[in-house]
């Protein structure tokens, strides 16, 4: 094969893959990480995602204070604010330096994060409370593109949450992507009392990044707060019944959520771009 000639004009750049709420590899939700000295250009980060086709990748930048700053893209467009990839890129920083407890990130829409490590090898993200408001006229798109009707409609500025009584309907109902993608820029998270969890989730995003996501640390930031006021509890175990699946640890404060997870990695290499 001819050697590219362009090779050494090139950026070489460090990429991590880590798999996140999980504790078994090829489980959970897989995203890249990548920290460099300075923002590379928004195309090429996008162009990097898309290329990944993971659900995220997150690019890290280390400000003068030590914290991070932080941004998320999907394949498809950049993403306001992502959950697990946050715990990926914390769980490369505490590897690559065992003696940190702490991290701090920061991102446009959420403003700074505290990302801890606690017992247990969990890893905790301080996030803001989006607590969803109920809807009293569902809009269309969303009726029409559910297979089951749901028993309440919600909605923050992430997403409308489709409220089920029974696991079954969270696990059972499909999805017509052409009527979701109207409630643009909105997702959808369907979700239900759980058998063995406090509640159970599923996350669809076909606006925004793809079909069905496997695990969605940030919609938790307003599935917790809705089950803690309806369970009459303020620490939670979720499960979002993926296909991959995923386990999630919540607690709840009044303008706070802390969303806690395992990660394995999978892959570190290097790209040339």
């Amino acid at each position: 094969m001819t050697k590219n000639l362009n090779t050494d004009q090139r950026k070489r750049l460090t990429i991590h893959v880590v798999d996140a709420f999980t504790e078994q590899q090829f489980k959970g939700n897989s995203a890249a990480v990548i920290i460099t000295d300075h923002w590379l250009s928004e195309d090429l980060m996008q162009s990097i995602a898309t290329e990944n086709n993971l659900s995220e990748t997150a690019y890290l930048v280390k400000n003068q204070d030590s914290s991070y700053a932080i941004r998320w893209f999907s394949p498809i467009k950049e993403i306001a604010f992502c959950g697990h990839a946050t715990l990926a890129s914390a769980s490369v920083l505490f590897c690559e330096d065992p003696e940190v407890q702490e991290l701090v990130f920061s991102a446009n829409a959420v403003g700074r994060m505290t990302i801890s490590r606690i017992e247990n090898d969990y890893i905790q993200m301080n996030f803001p409370n989006t607590k969803p408001s109920h809807v009293e006229l569902a809009p269309e798109a969303l009726l029409e593109g559910l297979s089951i009707k749901p028993r309440h409609i919600l909605l923050n500025e992430q997403a409308y949450f489709a409220v089920y009584d029974h696991e079954d309907d969270v696990r059972n109902v499909t999805q017509k992507q052409e009527q979701l993608k109207k409630l643009a820029p909105h997702d959808v998270v369907v979700t239900a009392p759980g058998s063995e969890y406090d509640f159970v989730s599923r996350y669809f995003w076909p606006a925004n990044g793809g079909d069905e996501d496997p695990v969605t640390g940030s919609i938790h930031t307003g599935l917790a707060p809705y089950w803690a006021e309806r369970l009459g509890k303020t620490e939670l175990m979720a499960l979002q019944a993926s296909k991959r699946s995923g386990v999630l640890l919540c607690r709840v404060t009044e303008d706070r959520v802390f969303v806690s997870g395992k990660a394995v990695h999978y892959l570190e290499g290097k790209i040339t771009v």
